[in-house]
């Protein structure tokens, strides 16, 4: 199977022409006469931009998350390319209205009439992996219905297998290759996958979300309506607002688009700090602006986890940077053990300075994060830093904010924003503060365990005491067995001497 679908890959990229990306130079020139000749027969009319991306629509979801990712990077992209990429974030050719109702028909165990008081079977969002239909309930409240593409899981399954045969490949025959981990990265990719394919489990993170940002003025999160959700359709409350793409029209609703922009940067460092749980799919198509200028989050799919470890060491890291402490940010690799322990830290703290100093006291409009990661990429393979899984979603998502930012204030001054927010946690985690709310935290906990101190001291002082006695009883054992083996070779000495002894008496 992974034969074939590699097959259908190559085939499907030189259907629509995909070549023309990896053939464009112009040493390759007679390489691409040669295709060309060879390959007549296709009709390449469409623009290039149109092309790339009714071949990632073919090629399915992770080809399709691969351009949604590719579309927020206006910087690194051209226009056309950019532009038409955007379409991939909420307008994948949608499936069949019969296979919705009969999927959703299936999952209820009953006519779908008997559901909802009404159902839209026209998509009002198609995506990669599922589409919404607009509904209402019985008692007449406005819901979305996602729904699960039929057949997805074999799908994903597929290409997931093919990016293992890649790791394994790039393990093996790139120098770099180990230090990378990349089947780690890869099962982390196929971690996140698999849940999205669980909408029971996406409606869950939707209600965490919505928990952690109860009465925010910057977030809003749509309620869940468990009594209609399964693993192939989720059932929330209908969210009204403008995509976030959508800036002229923002404008002309008098959205102030540079406090959107701010307040894009906070609910990023308080998902990934204070909570510890973050949107992970944050492309455009996911992301629209209510009348009163909060951000609606969409799809939560994709959802990212930090432990403590992780954002002690995230918070340190950010701090650390806007303050251009680049020893501190040295320092920290280096205590995490993401470096050897004999690198020089000074060497790493210049590499590090010489990446990020000439991004500093610059608007957004004018630094590049893509090129910014591309040379921290190129200090950490010089100085063999170890990749982190676990922080590829990090990452992804730091893009995405990114790109959303430049769309919406492109003056906007990531550091400046990011720093007092930052200052203030780090305020929280440290000192008498810090220490009064773990007090409050563990309370309960001392409460419970004070009145079992006495006989958690006994076990514990028991336990001590038992390796030594353990070691004396096996001291014994080896002891006694010893004394057998050398009885038994003394009754065996004394057998042999009968013998002989028995021997001579019949022989004389």
């Amino acid at each position: 199977m992974r034969l074939l679908r590699l097959l259908l890959i190559v085939r499907v990229a030189l259907r629509f022409g995909l070549d023309e990306f990896l053939l464009g130079h112009e040493r390759v020139r007679g390489i691409r006469t040669l295709v060309a000749r060879v390959l007549f027969w296709r009709d390449l009319s469409e623009p290039r931009a149109v092309r790339l991306r009714r071949a990632l629509e073919r090629l399915g979801p992770i080809f399709v998350k691969f351009g949604q990712v590719l579309s927020t990077r206006r910087d690194l992209l051209p226009a056309d390319i950019a532009d038409e990429l955007a379409r991939l974030q909420d307008r994948v050719p949608p499936f069949d209205s019969g296979v919705v109702l009969a999927t959703l028909e299936r999952t209820y165990g009953r006519p779908l009439a008997q559901v909802f008081a009404e159902f839209d079977a026209m998509p009002i969002a198609s995506a990669s992996v599922a589409q919404v239909h607009f509904a209402t309930l019985k008692d007449g409240t406005l819901a979305a219905v996602k729904v699960l593409r039929p057949g997805i899981a074999d799908t994903i399954g597929h290409d997931v297998s093919l990016l293992y045969a890649g790791a394994v490949l790039v393990e093996r025959l790139w120098a770099d290759g180990k230090r990378l981990k990349p089947r780690q990265v890869v099962a982390e990719f196929e971690k996140h996958l698999t849940d999205e394919l669980d909408l029971m489990r996406e409606a869950s993170n939707a209600s965490q979300l919505r928990r952690n940002f109860a009465g925010s003025p910057m977030l809003r999160v749509p309620e869940v309506y468990w009594d209609y959700c399964t693993s192939e359709a989720m059932v929330m409350e209908r969210m009204i607002g403008t995509p976030i793409s959508q800036v002229q029209a923002l404008r002309e609703q008098d959205i102030d688009i540079a406090r959107l922009a701010r307040f894009g940067v906070e609910i990023f460092f308080t998902q990934v700090l204070r909570d510890g749980f973050f949107h992970a799919d944050m492309h455009p198509g996911n992301i629209f602006v209510d009348a009163q200028g909060r951000y609606v989050a969409l799809d939560f799919g994709i959802m990212g986890t930090l432990t403590e470890t992780d954002k002690n060491y995230l918070a340190q890291n950010f701090l650390a940077f806007f303050r251009r402490d680049y020893r501190r940010v040295a320092q920290a690799h280096l205590d995490a053990g993401w470096v050897p322990e004999g690198t020089r830290i000074d060497e790493f703290e210049s590499a590090i300075r010489a990446v990020c100093e000439p991004i500093f006291d610059r608007p957004l409009r004018e630094i590049s994060f893509g090129k910014v990661l591309l040379r921290l990429f190129q200090a950490s393979r010089r100085f063999n830093v170890q990749i982190q899984p676990q922080l590829v979603l990090l990452q992804k998502t730091l893009l995405n904010i990114e790109g959303l930012g430049r769309q919406l204030d492109p003056e906007l001054d990531l550091w400046k924003t990011a720093r007092p927010y930052l200052e203030q946690w780090m305020r929280e985690q440290v000192g008498w503060r810090a220490l009064a709310r773990r007090l409050r935290d563990e309370a309960p906990e001392w409460v419970q365990t004070l009145p079992q101190l006495p006989r958690l001291a006994h076990r514990a002082l028991s336990r001590a005491e038992e390796p030594a006695l353990q070691r004396r009883l096996d001291l014994q054992d080896a002891r006694q067995r010893t004394q057998t083996r050398l009885l038994w070779l003394a009754l065996g000495v004394l057998l042999v001497i009968f013998a002989l002894e028995l021997y001579r008496g019949f022989g004389s």
